[in-house]
């Protein structure tokens, strides 16, 4: 892993200026002070074998450098012309279950522990991204951050009998947790006051965690940006034939295949799935229901119920979640004098369908077993083009920095003392939350509920 640095990784523990020791359950660290902040990068927390489990790292000997980030997971490239920007050019492997960490200081003092689960359609991105950076966070609320790496697409999700159950990513997630729960005292946070964060697929991923037990007694709350609660989980049955097209493009074994391979085959089952329009926002290697850890699909939502007593969660979406796919695109390119509005048009029933209308129920369903949820809704009316209010909009208001975000073109024309002014209400109620729970917010934003469908706009 890249925390061995040319130093050794494992050598002498007499720290230099601007170095610190961390001592972590399974032994000592060597991180930096970093603008008042002590940072962790390319801490392992388990290791697997491809398709198995994840193990929980063994102890070692001696200090290992936490200076660099780890490989993240083998991913294709981003989409071209991506809102995001390029991604953040890091090494790929197998060998990717890491943390990193960010902490006003690894003392004794018991913080608020954010755990942050990343997007991507399962199939892309990385919690060490320099995007998802958790400095500002940690700064404001002096809380410690944790962003977590787990396998994507098919070394993630491949459902196929004989190689690979499935749910992978899921079990890397849930070990991580583990790894908080085991650490966090020893980070200067508090184990029994972890908040899990999660965008999109990351967000999803946390929706799938509240329906497992084990999971559940691990977060004390959650908070759920953008989840596409319309696509559900998929099913043993519906996973089947995405696996064995999968390996009829591989054609060799997937659990000796070289890397470059797998990526080549997942990426031409995407294609042969997607149809002659070649637009789906639908993705391929997902959680499935009724594989480990997961129950199957009306035993998640009994289980969501059963396990929401206790339970403090903020949920919601942007008012135009699916602009960052769609505007601009062909619809609008294609028709000239009708193509906006029609685009318009299609942009806001997807994101009723995909993201808004499911999204609240989910909420409902939870307040209604006896959680305590906030839901919410961001809508730019302040900023004017085609990406204002849409999907990953909130994400350089909460995470990273300006030079993080510089080539992101959803951001175009927009100033970044502007952005990070317009997040400032969001990341208060997020570290509030996460640090008194939803009494904090009571005041300010009341609980959702299936009556009283109260939503808090935020403009930022």
């Amino acid at each position: 892993m890249a925390q061995a640095t040319a130093r050794g990784g494992v050598d002498d523990p007499t720290p230099v200026v601007g170095e610190v020791l961390v001592a972590v359950r399974g032994g000592v660290l060597r991180g930096r002070r970093e603008d008042g902040l002590t940072v962790l990068r390319g801490v392992r927390y388990a290791a697997a074998a491809r398709f198995a489990p994840p193990v929980a790292e063994e102890p070692w000997e001696g200090v290992r450098d936490a200076f660099e980030h780890g490989p993240v997971s083998p991913q294709p490239p981003s989409r071209p012309g991506s809102m995001l920007g390029p991604s953040d050019d890091r090494e790929q492997s197998d060998d990717c279950l890491s943390v990193t960490v960010v902490t006003p200081a690894a003392d004794g003092a018991r913080r608020p522990v954010l755990v942050w689960l990343h997007g991507g359609s399962y199939r892309t991105g990385a919690g060490s991204w320099d995007r998802y950076g958790g400095q500002r966070l940690a700064r404001e609320g002096d809380v410690v951050v944790v962003n977590v790496n787990s396998r994507l697409g098919a070394l993630g999700y491949l459902h196929l009998p004989g190689v690979s159950d499935g749910n992978l990513g899921l079990l890397d997630q849930l070990e991580a947790l583990r790894w908080v729960r085991d650490n966090a005292a020893h980070l200067g946070g508090d184990p029994d006051n972890v908040t899990v964060v999660g965008q999109s697929s990351g967000a999803h991923s946390i929706a799938c965690l509240l329906g497992i037990p084990a999971a559940r007694a691990l977060m004390r709350r959650a908070v759920l940006q953008s989840p596409p609660m319309g696509l559900g989980l998929s099913t043993p049955e519906a996973a089947r034939p995405v696996g064995e097209r999968f390996l009829a493009n591989l054609g060799q074994d997937p659990r000796q295949a070289p890397v470059d391979a797998i990526l080549a085959a997942q990426q031409r089952t995407e294609q042969d799935l997607t149809g002659r329009t070649g637009m789906s926002f639908t993705p391929r290697y997902v959680p499935v229901a009724g594989v480990d850890p997961l129950p199957v699909g009306d035993d998640w939502r009994a289980a969501c119920r059963r396990l929401a007593p206790g339970l403090e969660v903020i949920v919601g979406t942007t008012g135009r979640e699916i602009a960052y796919f769609l505007a601009g695109g062909p619809i609008s390119r294609r028709v000239p004098l009708v193509g906006g509005a029609v685009e318009e048009a299609a942009i806001r029933l997807a994101t009723r369908s995909v993201f808004t209308r499911p999204t609240l129920e989910f909420a409902a369903l939870l307040a209604d077993a006896g959680a305590a949820v906030h839901a919410y809704r961001i809508e730019e009316t302040s900023v004017t083009g085609p990406m204002r209010s849409c999907h990953c909009g909130d994400l350089p208001r909460l995470f990273g920095g300006q030079d993080a975000w510089a080539g992101a073109p959803m951001l175009a024309g927009q100033d970044w003392a502007d952005i990070d002014a317009g997040g400032r209400p969001m990341r208060e109620a997020w570290l509030s939350f996460a640090t008194t729970g939803s009494g904090g917010l009571a005041g300010s934003w009341p609980a959702y509920t299936r009556r009283r469908g109260a939503v808090r706009r935020f403009n930022p």
